[in-house]
């Protein structure tokens, strides 16, 4: 009885094994056999691994630099780039940059717009890289066809005419008969260039001094940029316009002609209005590092330099650049500022405090919290510059090893930089001491401030004439012309004393007042 039991549960039990096999056996099958992807599945699938989304992240520019603002984009999304292809045009605390694309492939997203701050090391743009050329092909047979032209002929196409709406300038007579005057040039109707917004810093602090938008102008530079003379020809031709309404709304039948200098209406009464102004990147800068300049204790050296003999050296030595053509610097004429430059330089030889920094929490600090007084052996000198972006300071960098007409390329490299908005941050940082020619502007005498990281300054006067006694031995009664400026020093009374600066000045004023001393100094 018990072996029957036992045999009918074992066939039980193998019938339950059979069948459950089977179960899975069928569930295993069964979607290699009914669920088979469809082509469309198949399709996105390929696609996704043609393209893979690359942020580029912004890249470090400069000595401490943490953000910096996007001035203009050279593309947009949907664009195709190249490697090394710009891709915007950054502006920062020292100089704008360029940056160009580390890949090739099609723009997907633009994280900034043009005037915000971007952060450095974060992403600024999105681009998809590009596959091989079988990828392409595929992708390119992936990629519906381009709608033919729309059927009503009388509407515009969105992709001929970008944006007329804002290259309309305001000025345009409103009525359909008036037209425009002959000297207004017709482009300013037509289509906008695909380069048309692009223009140098300099150039869009000048849009923003005359309140101009550059949508409105037609470049005539190199890819349509905008340059000065565009902006001078617009304005003019935006008055002209203006001008013929101006009688009309005159009150007196004797006015003349609008003056630009004439006074605004004072029978309008009302209450005193302020109007804030966002300060451009070149004031922000000026602003944190002259708030920094307020910690150091200045004190002011100012002396008076016999120019006469600099000038007779001056002028024999630019006959001399005339008549033998010397063009390997690049200099067709010497100015006065590059002989204080070397003067400057030679002098730091003797007195090489002129050239230190106080380090106080720096590692030369030894992390005894005591001030430390770090001596440099480069003259890297600074030379402050009145640009159409506001004051900007390049360096001359190694003014030790340069003569007067090295020191005096360089200065017209940098000069013809800062007034396109081209200088590089290299140019910008570095700097032991600084020289500012606001003579060339104007004023006698000045008050410079002493830079951070720096613990003295040069302000230079205007050069002026005056009658003076004579120094000639037996001729000290006689009244001669003498050609003189006034030099303004500040200086860092934490480590420089008045006796130091005073030598120092000395020192500078002599070889300016003999400059054939230089020559004693070539290298």
């Amino acid at each position: 009885m018990f072996w029957h039991q036992s045999a009918r549960a074992v066939r039980h039990q193998h019938q339950q094994w059979h069948l459950h096999g089977a179960a899975l056996a069928r569930r295993l099958v069964a979607p290699t056999t009914t669920r088979r992807p469809s082509p469309a599945a198949r399709a996105f699938h390929t696609a996704r691994i043609l393209m893979a989304v690359k942020p580029v992240l912004l890249a470090d520019i400069g000595e401490g630099i943490v953000e910096c603002e996007i001035i203009q984009w050279f593309v947009e999304p949907g664009a195709r780039v190249d490697e090394f292809s710009p891709l915007c045009e950054v502006q920062s605390d020292k100089a704008s940059v360029e940056i160009t694309s580390r890949f090739a492939g099609i723009v997907k997203k633009l994280h900034y717009d043009a005037g915000e701050m971007a952060k450095v090391g974060k992403p600024f743009v999105d681009i998809d890289i590009e596959g091989s050329d079988a990828e392409k092909d595929a992708l390119e047979a992936l990629t519906p066809p381009e709608p033919g032209p729309p059927a009503k002929p009388s509407s515009p196409s969105a992709t001929s005419v970008p944006a007329p709406t804002k290259s309309t300038p305001e000025f345009r007579p409103a009525a359909q008969g008036s037209g425009h005057p002959s000297g207004v040039p017709q482009a300013l109707d037509g289509q906008k260039g695909k380069h048309a917004t692009l223009a140098t810093p300099a150039v869009r602090h000048l849009t923003r001094e005359l309140g101009v938008e550059l949508a409105q102008i037609d470049g005539t530079g190199r890819d349509g940029r905008v340059l000065k003379e565009d902006i001078y020809k617009f304005v003019e031709q935006r008055n002209s316009v203006a001008a013929p309404a101006a009688p009309l709304e005159a009150t007196s039948g004797t006015a003349g002609p609008a003056s630009p200098f004439l006074s605004p209406d004072v029978s309008a009464v009302g209450p005193q209005k302020e109007t804030p102004l966002v300060m451009t990147r070149t004031q922000e800068m000026m602003f944190k590092t002259m708030t920094r300049s307020l910690s150091i204790p200045h004190f002011l050296y100012a002396d008076e330099v016999d120019f006469t003999s600099l000038v007779e050296l001056r002028q024999r030595l630019n006959r001399v650049i005339a008549k033998s053509g010397v063009d390997d610097s690049h200099v067709s004429k010497l100015s006065y500022l590059p002989f204080i430059i070397k003067a400057v330089s030679m002098a730091i030889y003797k007195y090489p405090i002129l050239n230190a920094r106080v380090d106080v929490d720096g590692p030369n600090a030894n992390g005894s919290g005591k001030p430390m007084l770090v001596l440099r052996s480069q003259h890297n000198i600074g030379v402050a510059m009145d640009t159409p972006s506001g004051l900007l300071v390049p360096v001359i960098k190694n003014v030790g090893s340069l003569n007067v007409l090295g020191i005096a390329a360089e200065l017209g490299r940098l000069q013809s930089l800062a007034a396109t908005g081209k200088l590089s941050p290299q140019d910008m940082v570095g700097g032991t001491i600084t020289v500012s020619n606001i003579g060339s502007i104007g004023g006698t005498y000045l008050s410079p401030v002493v830079v951070e990281r720096e613990v003295a300054i040069l302000g230079i006067g205007r050069m002026r004439t005056v009658p003076a006694f004579s120094s000639a031995p037996g001729d000290e009664d006689r009244v001669v012309r003498r050609q003189v400026c006034n030099f303004s020093w500040s200086a860092d009374h934490r480590v420089v004393d008045g006796a130091t600066m005073a030598r120092a000045a000395d020192v500078v004023r002599s070889i300016v007042e003999e400059p054939d001393v230089m020559v004693m100094h070539l290298r």
